[in-house]
């Protein structure tokens, strides 16, 4: 691991990104900073011993070209409302993406401040819980009646637009209030794909450049 200079020198760990917090995740990235040129498939292993369980290290690439950060331009999240049905969250879908402007109110270190969410959404929809459950088990309720699932695709903006606040925004809205707490996870994040309301791998170059 090679380590910043100065008088307290600290591992060079850079998060991309992070999920926000009371969310689940599959696609977190984290750039690592070595000492020497190591085996990226070594790394992996090493890190993926170290983590407690649930905790997977599914890839590390040598890095080139673009930043991580430069990469993570948008995420790809679902979102499962227990006890509420198909019909009533595809009205409320409706009426965002019907406005020009969704704005919410969130208080930040320097105080509550104002911004659009409509703006940062890249596409919205409702799905059949299969399409999720087929990857993510986990990211549908087992045992629940009535669960819509709802897929957005949201552009990384600063403020970063959250599920939390389009959740809101839906509720200002189309009066969409679920009676239990959505369940939310972030399936991908990377660079906006071309036409189409998608991310894409952010890895895929690097990659390429190491042939494998």
């Amino acid at each position: 691991m090679a380590f910043s200079a100065g008088f307290h020198p600290h591992p060079r760990i850079s998060y991309a990104n992070a999920a926000p917090t009371g969310t689940a995740s599959e696609a977190e990235y984290v750039e690592l900073a070595l000492s020497e040129r190591v085996d990226p498939e070594a790394v992996r292993a090493a890190l993926d011993e170290a983590l407690p369980t649930g905790l997977d290290v599914l890839q590390v690439v040598e890095a080139s070209g673009r930043s991580l950060a430069d990469r993570l331009e948008g995420s790809d999240w679902v979102i499962a409302a227990p006890g509420l049905d198909t019909d009533t969250v595809q009205a409320a879908v409706d009426a965002y993406l019907a406005v020009e402007r969704a704005e919410v109110t969130r208080t930040f270190k320097t105080g509550p401040k104002t911004f659009d969410t409509r703006s940062a959404v890249v596409g919205m929809r409702v799905v059949a819980a299969s399409e999720v459950a087929a990857h993510v088990p986990e990211a549908v309720p087992a045992g629940e009646p009535s669960c819509a699932i709802l897929r957005v695709v949201v552009r990384h903006t600063t403020p970063a637009v959250r599920p939390d606040d389009i959740l809101t925004a839906l509720r200002a809205i189309a009066g969409l209030v679920p009676p239990a707490p959505p369940l939310v996870t972030r399936l991908a994040q990377g660079p906006l794909a071309h036409g189409v309301a998608a991310v894409a791998d952010p890895l895929a170059a690097d990659v390429k450049v190491g042939g494998s």
